[in-house]
């Protein structure tokens, strides 16, 4: 059996050449092509998302957004692709990508054993799709990919200690879902203290990922602690139309996602209630003044699903080039 390695990584050349990184890496590309066969079967189009752009996403929940000098413009690094998504489904019905990301985490995050600077999501959106639409296809991507590493790489999980059986109810049962509402109340009767209006903290979500036996769903955040993308309910004022996945065990957070605001009244009036600026997203809000399409989807961290999967204490040992908050790295 592989033995675990230090939380922090040590000198790189250590890292790669460790038995752990190799196993790893090889689980990451098995999962990388039942994500793609999976997606490709259902008639996504894999896109190849942009790196810099005028703006990104600002709802990176406490991180800082990197500006880089394009030509005497202000540009970011992606820290999302989700503007993008919406917008690729003008040419597409159903997108995909596996897309770089970089956000600068608070550094308290370098212990959290989830959280990178730079990362990669499964970015998916889908045309004309409902909320219920996205999880399904999130739920049965998920299970694909974890059937499709077990079947293929049976020796390499046992050589990282991982147990298959903890995989047995996400194969053979559908995942719970639970309100935002039930979250905070569940986690108030543990006594963790977790605001009403908030987005669940890591240490929340840590909480609640421990006592499942199985991924679960977190729907219906409420407006203002997510992102001016994320679609309000026309029947339930200040309810938004989204959803968290939690994996078991203490993984915590997989992905997240929504039907999206797609109207221009409406996307302005978020952005202004979230505080952005209209004129920063004026290439997006052109978009929408001509017509985009309404749509839902999701990203789901890379790195997030390999470290679930090949049961591995820290996230950066499931990527060959790790960056951690505040942790300097090649």
């Amino acid at each position: 059996m592989i033995v675990d390695e230090p939380r922090l990584p040590g000198p790189l050349r250590d890292h790669l050449i460790s038995p752990v990184t190799r196993t790893a890496l090889r689980v990451q590309q098995e999962t990388l092509g039942a994500v793609r066969g999976f997606l490709n079967a259902r008639g996504f189009t894999e896109l190849q998302a942009p790196i810099i752009g005028p703006v990104t996403d600002p709802g990176v929940r406490g991180a800082k957004q990197v500006d880089i000098d394009y030509y005497g413009a202000r540009y970011k690094l992606m820290s999302s692709a989700i503007l993008y998504k919406q917008a690729a489904l003008l040419a597409c019905d159903r997108i995909f990508c596996v897309a770089p990301n970089v956000r600068l985490e608070p550094p308290e995050t370098a212990s959290t054993g989830r959280h990178l600077v730079e990362f990669h999501q499964i970015d998916v959106e889908m045309a004309e799709a409902s909320r219920e639409e996205a999880m399904a296809v999130l739920e049965g991507l998920v299970a694909h990919a974890v059937s499709v590493v077990i079947r293929n790489l049976a020796g390499e999980l046992e050589a990282l200690g991982r147990d298959t059986g903890a995989f047995a109810e996400l194969l053979d049962q559908p995942f719970d879902r639970i309100s935002h509402t039930e979250a905070v109340q569940r986690l108030e009767s543990a006594g963790h203290p977790q605001r009403g209006a908030a987005e669940l903290a890591w240490s929340g979500e840590r909480v609640l990922s421990g006592k499942a036996t199985r991924p679960f769903f977190v729907i219906d955040y409420p407006k203002g602690s997510r992102g001016f993308y994320d679609r309000e309910s026309r029947t339930s004022a200040g309810v938004l139309r989204n959803f968290d996945l939690i994996a078991p065990e203490g993984y915590g957070e997989l992905s997240s996602g929504s039907e999206r605001e797609s109207e221009y009244a409406r996307l302005v009036t978020r952005m202004r209630e979230t505080g952005e600026n209209p004129a920063k997203y004026a290439w997006y809000l052109e978009l929408a003044r001509e017509g985009l399409r309404p749509s839902a989807g999701f990203g789901l961290g890379l790195e997030r699903l390999v470290r679930y999967i090949t049961g591995l204490g820290e996230i950066w040992q499931v990527t060959p080039f790790p960056k951690l908050a505040g942790v300097m790295s090649p």
